[in-house]
């Protein structure tokens, strides 16, 4: 077995793996985030459809896109042997016992965070994701006065579109595309969604505190001198700024939209 093989299938490597592919995650999610808070602009949806269009269709990020995914499942995969392995390593009484006396409710838990926000990424993906790219998001047209700037949107029903088809005439600027906002609109609508949609971003924060701080650990960044920078953005960042700012939206598109 070679050097490599060797360290990539220690504990050391499967850690260094979980934290290599979750600092890209984190990553994504800041990039998500910003593509996301379009759904708040008052548009009729079209930055966001543009937004996902964009996503969906531009060839580097669509390799970056493959990436992801990757990147999930492997995570997904380290987590769950590291943690089948530390509990046949020592006793469960044991392991018990010292996680409640040692270790905060985050780090004893990212089993149980990291299993809700599987369930998670499923759900949201079957919702999104799937449909976005199998035809069960309607179709709606965009036309803006380029003298006024003046936008109307019209529902696109019983015919047949391409994705996404962009064009001026006379001055106007007609846009046709995919209406994922609108899928977006229904889909909070449901409360039990949007609430476990709130769940998962709690439990999004626990995940993020621990583990932002855990890779960092796993990489060697763990002097003094960096701890407090290191600990300030894993708190501040990924643990509030970014699940409240996703929270946000379905609670925003039960309530005010």
């Amino acid at each position: 077995m070679s050097k490599s093989t060797h360290l990539f299938s220690s504990s050391l490597g499967k850690k260094l793996i979980m934290s290599l592919t979750g600092l890209f995650l984190c990553t994504f999610l800041i990039v998500h985030l910003i593509g996301n808070l379009q759904l708040f602009y008052d548009d009729q949806g079209k930055a966001f459809n543009d937004y996902a269009h964009f996503m969906t269709h531009f060839t580097p990020i669509r390799i970056v896109s493959y990436l992801l995914y990757a990147s999930i499942v492997i995570h997904a995969v380290y987590a769950l042997v590291l943690t089948i392995n530390n509990r046949k390593a020592r006793p469960v009484r044991y392991a018990a016992y010292e996680g409640s006396a040692n270790s905060a409710w985050s780090s004893r838990n990212m089993g149980l965070l990291g299993t809700v926000l599987l369930v998670f990424i499923v759900t949201h993906m079957s919702n999104f994701w799937w449909k976005y790219h199998n035809d069960g998001v309607p179709y709606i047209e965009y036309r803006t006065d380029l003298t006024t700037q003046e936008t109307t949107a019209t529902e696109l029903v019983g015919e047949e579109y391409t994705d996404y088809v962009k064009y001026v005439d006379n001055d106007i600027e007609i846009l046709k595309a995919k209406d994922l906002y609108k899928q977006v609109q229904f889909t909070f609508q449901n409360w039990v969604l949007v609430a476990f949609y709130v769940i998962a971003m709690a439990a999004l924060s626990f995940h993020l505190i621990h583990g932002f701080k855990s890779a960092f650990q796993t990489l060697g960044f763990d002097h003094q001198k960096y701890a407090p920078i290191i600990r300030f953005i894993g708190i501040w960042l990924f643990g509030v700024a970014i699940p409240i700012g996703f929270a946000a939206m379905p609670i925003y598109f039960y309530f005010f939209n």
